[in-house]
Protein backbone atom coordinates (compact mmCIF):
# COMPACT_ATOMS: atom_id res chain seq x y z
CA UNK A 1 0.00 0.00 0.00
CA UNK A 2 2.96 2.54 0.51
CA UNK A 3 4.16 2.00 -2.88
CA UNK A 4 0.70 2.65 -4.04
CA UNK A 5 0.08 5.70 -2.30
CA UNK A 6 4.05 7.10 -3.32
CA UNK A 7 3.28 6.26 -6.95
CA UNK A 8 0.41 7.93 -7.04
CA UNK A 9 1.63 11.25 -5.39
CA UNK A 10 3.76 11.12 -7.78
CA UNK A 11 2.02 10.26 -11.01
CA UNK A 12 -0.21 13.47 -9.90
CA UNK A 13 2.31 15.63 -10.09
CA UNK A 14 3.36 14.54 -13.19
CA UNK A 15 0.03 15.04 -14.69
CA UNK A 16 -0.60 18.14 -13.02
CA UNK A 17 2.87 19.64 -14.73
CA UNK A 18 2.00 18.13 -17.82
CA UNK A 19 -1.88 19.55 -17.73
CA UNK A 20 -0.32 23.31 -16.90
CA UNK A 21 2.31 23.18 -19.54
CA UNK A 22 0.11 22.27 -22.42
CA UNK A 23 -2.53 24.64 -21.24
CA UNK A 24 0.03 27.54 -20.66
CA UNK A 25 1.22 26.67 -24.42
CA UNK A 26 -1.66 26.09 -26.30
CA UNK A 27 -3.14 29.50 -24.42
CA UNK A 28 0.65 31.38 -25.84
CA UNK A 29 -0.36 29.96 -29.10
CA UNK A 30 -3.75 31.40 -29.57
CA UNK A 31 -3.02 34.56 -27.85
CA UNK A 32 0.03 35.26 -30.30
CA UNK A 33 -2.09 33.61 -33.59
CA UNK A 34 0.33 30.68 -33.48
CA UNK A 35 3.36 32.99 -33.44
CA UNK A 36 4.84 30.82 -30.92
CA UNK A 37 5.47 28.11 -33.29
CA UNK A 38 8.01 30.68 -34.72
CA UNK A 39 9.89 31.24 -31.95
CA UNK A 40 10.54 27.32 -31.61
CA UNK A 41 10.42 25.90 -35.17
CA UNK A 42 12.63 28.80 -35.99
CA UNK A 43 14.89 26.33 -37.82
CA UNK A 44 15.61 23.04 -37.13
CA UNK A 45 18.98 24.25 -34.91
CA UNK A 46 17.10 26.33 -33.13
CA UNK A 47 15.01 23.23 -32.46
CA UNK A 48 17.84 21.31 -31.44
CA UNK A 49 19.30 24.22 -29.27
CA UNK A 50 16.32 25.01 -27.39
CA UNK A 51 15.43 21.17 -27.03
CA UNK A 52 18.53 20.60 -25.54
CA UNK A 53 19.15 23.32 -23.76
CA UNK A 54 15.96 22.33 -21.48
CA UNK A 55 16.89 18.91 -21.38
CA UNK A 56 20.19 20.13 -19.88
CA UNK A 57 18.15 21.50 -17.33
CA UNK A 58 18.48 19.57 -13.53
CA UNK A 59 15.21 17.44 -13.17
CA UNK A 60 12.55 16.56 -15.36
CA UNK A 61 10.34 19.53 -15.78
CA UNK A 62 12.82 20.42 -19.02
CA UNK A 63 12.20 17.61 -20.73
CA UNK A 64 8.16 17.33 -19.76
CA UNK A 65 8.22 21.02 -21.85
CA UNK A 66 10.14 19.15 -24.61
CA UNK A 67 7.13 16.84 -24.67
CA UNK A 68 4.10 19.20 -24.42
CA UNK A 69 6.19 21.28 -27.26
CA UNK A 70 6.58 18.31 -29.62
CA UNK A 71 2.93 16.84 -29.07
CA UNK A 72 1.99 20.01 -30.21
CA UNK A 73 4.26 20.01 -33.38
CA UNK A 74 6.85 22.52 -32.25
CA UNK A 75 9.69 20.24 -32.40
CA UNK A 76 11.07 17.64 -34.52
CA UNK A 77 11.88 14.13 -34.12
CA UNK A 78 14.97 14.69 -33.81
CA UNK A 79 15.10 17.60 -31.79
CA UNK A 80 13.02 15.26 -28.84
CA UNK A 81 15.27 13.62 -29.25
CA UNK A 82 18.14 15.53 -28.66
CA UNK A 83 15.81 17.01 -25.85
CA UNK A 84 15.97 13.25 -23.95
CA UNK A 85 19.47 13.01 -24.83
CA UNK A 86 20.43 16.09 -22.56
CA UNK A 87 17.82 15.24 -19.91
CA UNK A 88 19.67 13.65 -16.54
CA UNK A 89 16.58 13.49 -14.71
CA UNK A 90 17.15 14.18 -10.89
CA UNK A 91 20.09 12.48 -11.01
CA UNK A 92 21.37 16.09 -11.88
CA UNK A 93 20.96 17.22 -8.32
CA UNK A 94 23.13 13.94 -6.73
CA UNK A 95 25.56 14.61 -9.29
CA UNK A 96 25.54 18.23 -8.46
CA UNK A 97 25.77 17.50 -4.56
CA UNK A 98 28.62 14.47 -4.76
CA UNK A 99 31.08 15.85 -7.96
CA UNK A 100 29.90 19.55 -8.94
CA UNK A 101 32.93 20.27 -11.53
CA UNK A 102 32.00 17.08 -12.90
CA UNK A 103 28.77 17.39 -12.94
CA UNK A 104 28.23 20.13 -14.84
CA UNK A 105 31.23 18.94 -17.42
CA UNK A 106 28.98 16.17 -18.58
CA UNK A 107 25.92 18.40 -19.03
CA UNK A 108 28.18 20.30 -20.74
CA UNK A 109 29.05 17.08 -22.83
CA UNK A 110 25.73 16.08 -23.02
CA UNK A 111 24.00 19.76 -24.50
CA UNK A 112 26.51 19.43 -27.11
CA UNK A 113 26.09 15.80 -28.28
CA UNK A 114 22.66 16.27 -28.07
CA UNK A 115 22.78 19.02 -30.75
CA UNK A 116 24.52 16.81 -32.93
CA UNK A 117 22.67 13.36 -32.09
CA UNK A 118 19.34 15.73 -32.88
CA UNK A 119 20.55 16.60 -36.17
CA UNK A 120 21.54 12.71 -37.15
CA UNK A 121 18.08 11.47 -35.77
CA UNK A 122 15.96 13.64 -38.49
CA UNK A 123 18.63 12.36 -40.85
CA UNK A 124 17.53 8.89 -40.34
CA UNK A 125 13.98 9.47 -39.49
CA UNK A 126 14.15 10.95 -43.17
CA UNK A 127 15.64 7.92 -44.50
CA UNK A 128 13.71 5.47 -43.01
CA UNK A 129 11.03 8.03 -44.09
CA UNK A 130 9.25 8.13 -40.38
CA UNK A 131 6.74 10.43 -39.46
CA UNK A 132 5.75 11.43 -35.94
CA UNK A 133 2.42 10.43 -34.81
CA UNK A 134 -0.91 11.59 -35.93
CA UNK A 135 -1.55 13.22 -32.53
CA UNK A 136 1.94 14.77 -32.57
CA UNK A 137 0.97 17.77 -35.21
CA UNK A 138 0.56 21.53 -34.82
CA UNK A 139 -2.48 22.73 -33.52
CA UNK A 140 -3.77 25.45 -36.38
CA UNK A 141 -4.87 28.40 -34.78
CA UNK A 142 -8.26 29.62 -36.46
CA UNK A 143 -8.91 33.11 -37.33
CA UNK A 144 -11.77 32.94 -35.67
CA UNK A 145 -10.35 31.22 -33.00
CA UNK A 146 -8.02 33.64 -32.42
CA UNK A 147 -10.97 36.76 -32.77
CA UNK A 148 -12.88 34.82 -30.52
CA UNK A 149 -10.31 34.19 -27.67
CA UNK A 150 -9.90 37.75 -25.90
CA UNK A 151 -8.56 35.69 -22.79
CA UNK A 152 -8.99 38.23 -20.49
CA UNK A 153 -11.84 40.52 -21.11
CA UNK A 154 -13.22 42.49 -17.59
CA UNK A 155 -16.46 42.26 -19.33
CA UNK A 156 -16.80 38.71 -20.04
CA UNK A 157 -15.04 37.11 -16.68
CA UNK A 158 -17.68 38.14 -14.50
CA UNK A 159 -20.64 36.74 -16.30
CA UNK A 160 -18.99 33.88 -17.00
CA UNK A 161 -18.40 32.49 -13.29
CA UNK A 162 -21.86 33.41 -12.55
CA UNK A 163 -23.37 31.07 -14.96
CA UNK A 164 -20.15 28.79 -14.73
CA UNK A 165 -20.39 25.56 -16.57
CA UNK A 166 -19.66 22.33 -14.96
CA UNK A 167 -16.67 21.05 -16.24
CA UNK A 168 -14.83 24.46 -16.32
CA UNK A 169 -16.43 24.36 -11.97
CA UNK A 170 -14.78 20.78 -12.08
CA UNK A 171 -11.35 21.56 -12.99
CA UNK A 172 -11.34 24.71 -10.68
CA UNK A 173 -11.68 22.25 -7.92
CA UNK A 174 -9.48 19.99 -8.59
CA UNK A 175 -6.55 22.89 -9.30
CA UNK A 176 -7.54 24.50 -5.98
CA UNK A 177 -7.25 20.97 -4.53
CA UNK A 178 -4.09 20.63 -5.73
CA UNK A 179 -2.76 23.99 -4.41
CA UNK A 180 -4.12 22.77 -0.85
CA UNK A 181 -1.80 19.30 -1.12
CA UNK A 182 1.35 21.10 -2.69
CA UNK A 183 1.15 24.39 0.09
CA UNK A 184 0.52 21.67 2.79
CA UNK A 185 3.70 19.22 1.53
CA UNK A 186 1.18 16.08 0.93
CA UNK A 187 1.90 16.01 -2.94
CA UNK A 188 5.32 17.49 -4.13
CA UNK A 189 8.51 18.06 -2.74
CA UNK A 190 8.19 18.27 0.98
CA UNK A 191 10.19 20.99 1.70
CA UNK A 192 10.48 24.81 -0.37
CA UNK A 193 13.26 23.70 -2.99
CA UNK A 194 12.85 25.48 -6.62
CA UNK A 195 10.54 22.19 -7.72
CA UNK A 196 8.20 23.13 -4.96
CA UNK A 197 8.19 27.24 -6.10
CA UNK A 198 7.93 26.19 -9.83
CA UNK A 199 4.73 24.17 -8.89
CA UNK A 200 3.05 26.47 -6.62
CA UNK A 201 3.85 29.67 -9.53
CA UNK A 202 2.17 27.54 -11.89
CA UNK A 203 -1.00 26.85 -9.85
CA UNK A 204 -1.95 30.62 -9.80
CA UNK A 205 -1.02 30.84 -13.81
CA UNK A 206 -3.43 27.24 -14.32
CA UNK A 207 -6.42 28.92 -12.40
CA UNK A 208 -6.06 32.11 -14.19
CA UNK A 209 -6.20 30.51 -17.41
CA UNK A 210 -9.50 28.64 -16.49
CA UNK A 211 -11.59 31.75 -14.81
CA UNK A 212 -10.97 33.85 -17.99
CA UNK A 213 -11.17 31.78 -21.29
CA UNK A 214 -14.23 32.06 -22.59
CA UNK A 215 -16.36 29.22 -22.99
CA UNK A 216 -15.20 28.18 -26.93
CA UNK A 217 -11.81 28.60 -25.65
CA UNK A 218 -12.47 26.28 -22.49
CA UNK A 219 -14.77 24.12 -24.03
CA UNK A 220 -12.43 23.24 -27.02
CA UNK A 221 -9.19 23.74 -26.27
CA UNK A 222 -8.36 22.53 -22.57
CA UNK A 223 -12.25 20.10 -21.94
CA UNK A 224 -12.46 18.10 -25.35
CA UNK A 225 -8.71 17.99 -26.44
CA UNK A 226 -6.13 18.43 -23.30
CA UNK A 227 -8.64 16.85 -20.36
CA UNK A 228 -10.81 14.50 -22.31
CA UNK A 229 -8.76 13.64 -25.08
CA UNK A 230 -4.67 13.08 -23.54
CA UNK A 231 -5.19 13.90 -19.56
CA UNK A 232 -6.31 10.82 -18.59
CA UNK A 233 -4.06 8.81 -20.62
CA UNK A 234 -1.06 11.19 -19.15
CA UNK A 235 -1.79 9.78 -15.73
CA UNK A 236 -2.86 6.28 -16.36
CA UNK A 237 0.55 5.42 -18.40
CA UNK A 238 2.91 7.48 -15.67
CA UNK A 239 0.40 5.80 -12.64
CA UNK A 240 1.30 2.32 -14.46
CA UNK A 241 5.06 2.72 -15.30
CA UNK A 242 5.98 3.90 -11.96
CA UNK A 243 3.99 1.17 -9.59
CA UNK A 244 5.67 -1.92 -12.31
CA UNK A 245 9.16 -0.44 -11.70
CA UNK A 246 9.20 0.38 -8.00
CA UNK A 247 7.38 -2.77 -7.31
CA UNK A 248 9.67 -4.47 -9.32
CA UNK A 249 13.20 -2.84 -7.88
CA UNK A 250 11.71 -3.58 -4.12
CA UNK A 251 12.18 -7.32 -5.18
CA UNK A 252 15.17 -7.40 -7.17
CA UNK A 253 18.17 -6.00 -5.87
CA UNK A 254 19.73 -3.87 -8.51
CA UNK A 255 22.56 -2.89 -7.20
CA UNK A 256 23.86 -6.46 -6.10
CA UNK A 257 23.15 -7.34 -9.49
CA UNK A 258 25.43 -5.00 -11.48
CA UNK A 259 27.83 -5.20 -8.69
CA UNK A 260 28.52 -8.85 -9.54
CA UNK A 261 28.26 -8.59 -12.96
CA UNK A 262 30.98 -5.57 -13.28
CA UNK A 263 32.39 -6.86 -16.94
CA UNK A 264 29.05 -5.73 -18.20
CA UNK A 265 28.48 -3.28 -16.60
CA UNK A 266 28.52 -0.52 -19.15
CA UNK A 267 26.04 -2.50 -20.79
CA UNK A 268 24.34 -2.97 -18.45
CA UNK A 269 23.98 0.68 -17.22
CA UNK A 270 22.71 1.48 -21.08
CA UNK A 271 20.00 -1.08 -20.56
CA UNK A 272 19.10 -0.07 -17.27
CA UNK A 273 19.24 3.46 -18.46
CA UNK A 274 16.11 2.27 -21.14
CA UNK A 275 14.16 2.83 -17.56
CA UNK A 276 11.70 5.63 -17.47
CA UNK A 277 12.71 6.16 -13.89
CA UNK A 278 15.48 8.18 -11.91
CA UNK A 279 15.74 5.96 -8.86
CA UNK A 280 18.08 2.67 -10.72
CA UNK A 281 20.11 4.92 -12.44
CA UNK A 282 21.81 6.12 -8.85
CA UNK A 283 23.81 2.90 -8.34
CA UNK A 284 26.05 4.26 -11.46
CA UNK A 285 25.92 8.19 -9.89
CA UNK A 286 27.10 6.69 -6.13
CA UNK A 287 29.69 4.28 -8.20
CA UNK A 288 31.09 6.40 -10.09
CA UNK A 289 31.49 9.09 -7.31
CA UNK A 290 33.22 6.27 -5.52
CA UNK A 291 35.42 5.68 -8.51
CA UNK A 292 33.80 2.14 -9.27
CA UNK A 293 33.26 2.99 -12.34
CA UNK A 294 34.55 5.40 -14.92
CA UNK A 295 33.25 8.36 -16.80
CA UNK A 296 32.07 6.11 -19.81
CA UNK A 297 30.09 4.23 -17.64
CA UNK A 298 27.94 7.19 -16.37
CA UNK A 299 28.29 8.75 -20.16
CA UNK A 300 26.30 5.83 -21.54
CA UNK A 301 23.72 5.92 -18.47
CA UNK A 302 23.13 9.25 -18.75
CA UNK A 303 22.65 9.53 -22.79
CA UNK A 304 20.56 7.07 -22.85
CA UNK A 305 18.34 7.53 -19.80
CA UNK A 306 15.74 10.37 -19.22
CA UNK A 307 14.58 10.61 -15.78
CA UNK A 308 10.93 10.66 -15.83
CA UNK A 309 10.62 12.84 -19.07
CA UNK A 310 9.72 10.29 -21.43
CA UNK A 311 6.63 8.91 -19.55
CA UNK A 312 4.08 11.68 -20.69
CA UNK A 313 4.92 10.52 -24.35
CA UNK A 314 3.90 7.04 -23.92
CA UNK A 315 0.37 8.47 -23.85
CA UNK A 316 0.51 9.97 -26.91
CA UNK A 317 2.91 7.45 -28.90
CA UNK A 318 4.26 3.93 -27.94
CA UNK A 319 5.97 3.82 -31.47
CA UNK A 320 7.99 7.57 -31.12
CA UNK A 321 8.61 6.50 -27.25
CA UNK A 322 10.06 3.37 -28.74
CA UNK A 323 12.08 4.61 -31.25
CA UNK A 324 13.68 7.58 -29.30
CA UNK A 325 14.53 5.22 -26.60
CA UNK A 326 16.33 3.03 -29.16
CA UNK A 327 18.01 5.81 -30.94
CA UNK A 328 19.60 7.04 -27.23
CA UNK A 329 20.25 3.25 -26.76
CA UNK A 330 22.42 3.22 -30.43
CA UNK A 331 23.99 6.10 -29.51
CA UNK A 332 24.26 6.02 -25.44
CA UNK A 333 26.31 2.16 -25.96
CA UNK A 334 28.63 3.16 -29.36
CA UNK A 335 29.97 6.48 -27.41
CA UNK A 336 30.37 4.77 -24.35
CA UNK A 337 32.32 2.08 -25.62
CA UNK A 338 34.38 4.49 -27.42
CA UNK A 339 34.92 6.74 -24.60
CA UNK A 340 35.53 3.00 -22.67
CA UNK A 341 38.16 2.24 -25.17
CA UNK A 342 40.17 5.56 -24.46
CA UNK A 343 40.58 4.81 -20.77
CA UNK A 344 38.03 6.98 -19.59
Amino acid sequence: MDIVVAVLKHALIITFFVFVMMMLIDYINVMTRGRLSLIVRGGQWRQYFVASFLGATPGCLGAFLNVSFYVHGLLSFGAITAGMIATSGDEAFVMLAMFPDKALMLFGVLFLLAIGAGWLADRVAGGLKFKPCEACQLQQVHIEDAKECRCFSREEVLPLLKSIALQRLLVLLILVLFAIAILTGILGPPSWDWQRIILVTLLPIAIFITITVPEHYFREHIWEHIVKKHLWRVFLWTFGALLVIDVGLRYWNLESFVQTHMVWVLVIASLVAIVPESGPHLVFVVMFADGLVPFSVLLASSIVQDGHGMLPLLSYTLKDTVLIKLFNLVVGLGLGLIVYSFGW
